[in-house]
């Protein structure tokens, strides 16, 4: 219910709502769908594992239809059509036990939605103000699948006993994921404190919010998620702090400390409450104080083996999806790196790809320089897909967000009306 109501919710607006505001459903829908990704899949409440990309995918086509497109946009043209021989290699090279159709769908799933995400967004114009909205839209979900963490897991000191992720802290589901939805959360929250929150109430009200959704990621135990949102948050802090106006910038070193004083309680609670453990998670230790041979958790290991396959097959790559396939003794293993996949999957294609990726939007933002979100929304994007890969819709529709045209928000003006004497 709570799944197709939204969906009615955002597909009924989207459709019914004048020309004007179309493009606010289109983000709006897309950032409600990215926000509520794992809470879907946890509780099995989607339609599909991967609905939220495929919804993504859907508002962006039909916003497409409404508003168009950029002709600038032309990469991600070119960037789509790479993704093409992955698949043809993939139907003569994949594993015979293997399904063709789920796994060519779970492996491009993810790009494909950012491509035409990229596509549709590339300098649609929306003020700063729409962005916030959007944020918020994204946490709205985010805050629902705290509230169920809470109820699934009320007690953690009996569901902890060493420093390995853990399921039971992140609602029965993988605490990768968990933590880089509750990652997100904790800088759309951080921008309300600094963008959205005018008077000491509001900025507490948020803070709470923010070590609520701070404390459940820390105690995930799964440390990527985390990393990310504060390599994000501190793009944008150190961003809009070097673009604000002298007595802007007071405001937000008062808010900033607040919000070192709010995480920092948040550590010491989640310490506390885990016996020291999370400490030693985050110093690379197990459970006993010895420290760990492979701070990556075999992630650097993978990504060899991913490279492997690109030293192997360097042209046409070894097909998409065959990645977790393609290990020794044939043991099926998902990728976490998203940079490394596209090398082992799509060869010298895969190369061209992270050139679009990456220099797109820098040349987008050399003559577009208004948008405060840029390097955020970038930082998110590169943080995620280097820990998680693209499993999520998340990282393909914030990197796509990077290339939107910020617009100055006009103040109203008030004229006096003149009136003619006869």
């Amino acid at each position: 219910m709570y799944f197709f109501t939204a969906l009615i919710y955002f597909l009924g607006g989207l459709i019914l709502t004048g020309n004007k505001n179309k493009l606010s459903f289109v983000l709006n829908g897309c950032a409600y769908f990215v926000g509520a990704e794992v809470l879907f899949r946890m509780t099995k409440g989607g339609l599909a594992y991967e609905s939220s990309k495929y919804l993504v995918i859907l508002f962006v086509l039909m916003g497409m239809f409404f508003k168009g497109i950029s002709g600038k946009g032309f990469p991600y043209f070119v960037y789509l059509i790479l993704l093409v021989p992955s698949v043809l290699v993939a139907s003569v090279n994949l594993d015979v036990d293997a399904n063709f159709r789920t796994n060519i769908a779970f492996a491009l799933s993810g790009p494909v939605c950012l491509g035409l995400a990229s596509l549709f967004f590339y300098n649609k114009k929306v003020s700063n103000g729409d962005i916030i909205d959007m944020l918020a839209y994204a946490s709205l979900p985010i805050v629902s699948m705290t509230t169920y963490l809470f109820l699934y897991n009320p007690s953690i000191k009996e569901t902890i006993h060493n420093t390995a992720s853990n399921f039971r802290t992140s609602g029965g589901f993988g605490p990768n994921q968990v933590a880089t939805i509750l990652g997100l959360g904790m800088f759309t929250f951080t921008v309300r404190i600094l963008l959205k929150s005018p008077n000491l109430f509001l900025k507490i009200f948020n803070m709470v919010f923010l070590g609520l959704l701070s404390y459940r990621a820390v105690i995930t135990f799964s440390r990527g998620g985390v990393f990310a949102a504060v390599i994000t948050i501190a793009a944008f802090l150190f961003f809009i702090f070097i673009r604000a106006k002298p007595r802007l910038k007071n405001k937000i070193l008062s808010s900033f400390f607040l919000l070192i004083v709010c995480l920092g309680l948040t550590w010491f609670i989640s310490s506390l409450n885990t016996g020291g453990l999370i400490d030693k998670r985050y110093a690379n230790q197990d459970a006993l104080g010895r420290d760990k041979g492979d701070v990556s958790t075999g992630r650097v290991e993978l990504f060899y083996n991913e490279l492997q396959g690109f030293v192997e097959n360097p042209f046409l790559g070894i097909g998409a999806s065959n990645t977790k396939y393609n290990r020794e003794e044939g043991v099926s293993v998902v990728t976490h790196n998203e940079i490394s996949r596209l090398l082992s999957e799509h060869g010298i294609m895969g190369i061209l790809i992270i050139i679009i990726l990456i220099f797109t939007p820098l040349s987008y933002r050399s003559i577009n320089r208004k948008n405060l979100f840029f390097y955020a929304f970038l930082s998110f994007w590169f943080a995620t897909i280097n820990h998680s890969a693209i499993r999520l819709a998340a990282p393909a529709f914030f990197y796509s967000l990077a290339l939107l045209n910020i617009k100055n928000e006009k103040r109203p003006i008030h004229r006096k009306r003149l009136i003619k004497n006869r």
